[in-house]
């Protein structure tokens, strides 16, 4: 006698739902990936078809994307990043003062301004440790020694910190130094050379009993 096409399907669907028909079955995680692979995969169908010239098509545009990237890559280099946090200010470097400035004479001599302006600023900051306005400290960075050093000059705080933010972006800000503003970082050293520091308030003597 002939089943029913409905109830044979209902019996069918009963018989597949054991668990016993999916114990070696691919997994959720594999029926999800092939379904990912179908998706991508008619992706590329449909951009096939929709290229000029099909198949075919599609390679050369790929090609033309690939070609491009490349020439870019070429001409601007290795991208990086622009902007990096602040870190020491020597760098680990045991130079003195005069090591400094004579490094950065150089540097301006070849009109390396870049250079030179990083190396004028640790001499004026070495010059501020070796008179002892400043202590010596190890991982001080370029705004902390401005910093520091304006609340014991402040008739030259303002151009610390300027000097600070010209070392930043130098060092850290991929921008390039140039002569006018080497000349403001020496004009700042040499007038550092002889500012006198403010001497912190002692405690009060001769307070009434």
């Amino acid at each position: 006698m002939e089943i029913p096409r409905v109830p044979a399907r209902e019996a069918a669907q009963d018989e597949l739902s054991d668990p016993m028909y999916h114990e070696h079955g691919p997994n959720l995680l594999q029926r999800g990936l092939g379904r990912f692979w179908d998706w991508v995969g008619g992706l590329f169908d449909g951009l096939a078809g929709s290229a000029p010239g099909g198949p075919l098509g599609l390679v050369v545009v790929a090609l033309a994307v690939i070609g491009l990237t490349a020439a870019l890559w070429w001409r601007l280099g290795t991208p990086q990043r622009t902007v990096r946090a602040a870190e020491s200010l020597f760098g680990g470097s045991a130079r003195s003062t005069e090591e400094h400035r004579a490094a950065a004479d150089a540097h301006a001599a070849a009109h390396r301004w870049t250079q030179a302006v990083q190396e004028r600023v640790r001499a004026l900051v070495r010059s501020l440790e070796e008179r002892a306005v400043l202590d010596p400290r190890p991982g001080r960075t370029a705004d902390e020694a401005a910093t520091e050093a304006g609340r014991l000059l402040p008739a030259h705080a303002v151009r610390l910190g300027a000097a600070a933010r010209i070392f930043d972006d130098v060092t850290y800000g991929g921008r390039a130094a140039d002569e006018a503003a080497y000349t403001k970082v020496r004009a700042l050293d040499l007038d550092l050379e002889t500012a006198k520091p403010l001497l912190p308030a002692g405690p009060l003597t001769g307070a009434a009993g």
